[in-house]
């Protein structure tokens, strides 16, 4: 009675385990019937010319070793050992622990592989090798070298916004691939602090980025009367602000998309001015002049700025300064005395 007592108990407990674990009472039969031949097979060997089966009885938690020989199923015996339970449950238990924990990451990959391309809270735990080890809720992430910005420098149980990327078979098995380097983090950020863009009035359409570093963001809208790098700027900069607070002080500038490739370089090339662009489509080259007090602006620190833009827009950029025309530098000059006279008088 007592051994029955016992059999109901660890039966009750298996289906407990299955409900707090959202793991198939079949998936765990199944551990325990590998576990029960395995440590059969430790302890009494087997013959290669005959077949063998584990039974475990799911109500009462009875199990039984049964052979047979090839293509005799019908004639197969019992011959589970006495004492058999005692030696099998401590290689059952192991193994329903490993199958409950493969069973259990199984379910949280399923999970995180839905939310690919989307934003997590995580806070860096570890670092294992050149990999950065995150914790990231039900599961660590593992950020991966060309996932990580070189302008960070990176610390345990710091807190981040990462970009799932994607789940990726490593060394372990399948793992969860964060980024902090990703041009889709911008993106996701832009999501999460723009309405416009999260309700898709506002697309955003290009993204050209040096992790860390800069970012040009090309935008456009889809919805009349929408300002799409108005929405995105935010007003007094807050919106812009927060995405460049999430990456720790990257600098981003947003452009307003065009079709017209002329206009879409020039644009690229902010905040440098009187732009002006000589294509050649077909070679996808952009001949670029500009007046030589723009030329270091459209050019950037170390080419920064144009290097970008020629990421953006997709084509080769050849950038020369030219003289401004008199009539211009005239223009400049009498605002520059206006300006002047109106400081004057105050």
């Amino acid at each position: 009675m007592a051994m029955l007592k016992a059999r109901t108990e660890f039966a009750s407990a298996l289906n407990q385990i299955c409900a707090e674990h959202g793991i198939e009472l079949e998936v765990v039969i199944d551990s325990i019937k590998e576990a029960l031949l395995a440590a059969y097979r430790r302890d009494f060997g087997i013959d290669e010319k005959i077949k063998y089966e584990a039974e475990v009885n799911s109500q009462t938690g009875e199990s039984r070793i049964f052979s047979w020989s090839t293509g005799k199923k019908k004639a197969k015996k019992d011959i589970t050992p006495p004492g058999f339970g005692r030696i099998a449950a401590q290689v059952a238990k192991q193994v329903l622990l490993q199958k409950i924990r493969e069973a259990e990451k199984s379910a949280v990959l399923a999970e995180y592989s839905k939310r690919v391309g989307s934003l997590v809270n995580g806070m860096v735990l570890r670092f294992d090798g050149p990999n950065v080890i995150v914790d990231i809720g039900k599961a660590e992430g593992v950020m991966l070298p060309q996932e990580q910005t070189r302008a960070e420098r990176y610390q345990i149980n710091q807190r981040l916004t990462f970009l799932i990327k994607g789940i990726q078979e490593g060394p372990r098995g399948q793992q969860i691939i964060v980024s902090r380097a990703d041009n889709d983090l911008v993106k996701a950020l832009f999501r999460r602090e723009v309405p416009e863009v999260a309700s898709r009035a506002v697309e955003i359409r290009q993204i050209a980025r040096e992790p860390g570093n800069r970012s040009k963001v090309a935008v456009s809208s889809r919805q009349t009367g929408v300002d799409p790098v108005g929405s995105c700027v935010g007003q007094k900069g807050v919106r812009v602000q927060a995405v460049i607070n999430e990456l720790d002080g990257e600098k981003i500038d947003i452009i307003q998309y065009s079709d017209d490739p002329g206009k879409f370089i020039a644009a690229a090339l902010s905040p440098a001015e009187k732009v002006e662009v000589d294509l050649d489509e077909t070679k996808k080259m952009a001949k670029v002049s500009l007046p030589e007090d723009q030329l270091s602006l459209a050019i950037g620190r170390e080419g920064q700025n144009v290097r970008l833009a020629a990421k953006l827009t997709g084509f080769k950029i050849d950038i020369k300064g030219r003289e401004e025309k008199k009539e211009e530098k005239k223009e400049e000059k009498k605002v520059k005395v206006s300006k002047r006279r109106k400081k004057t008088k105050k």
